[in-house]
């Protein structure tokens, strides 16, 4: 493990050591935990399929009014 210095504002120290004492560990572990929990949120893997598909088209956004009309109508 790095040691690493963190600035916090007083009420966030405050907040960190409530935490710390709540859970019965060190204001160390809080903070891995919390990275941990927002690392997992943040950097969620994207839904199976998303980005595998590629219709060669550039324009999509920009007419998917009228390319949905035209799959509606059974014309693409």
């Amino acid at each position: 493990m790095t040691k690493t210095t963190l600035y916090l504002e007083d009420d966030t120290v405050q907040t960190l050591k409530q935490l710390a004492d709540n859970e019965g560990c060190s204001e160390s572990d809080v903070i891995r935990e919390a990275l941990v929990v927002y690392q997992a949120a943040r950097f969620r893997p994207l839904p199976k399929g998303v980005g595998d598909y590629h219709s060669g088209r550039s324009d999509v956004s920009a007419k998917a009014e009228e390319l949905l009309r035209m799959a509606a109508r059974g014309r693409r």
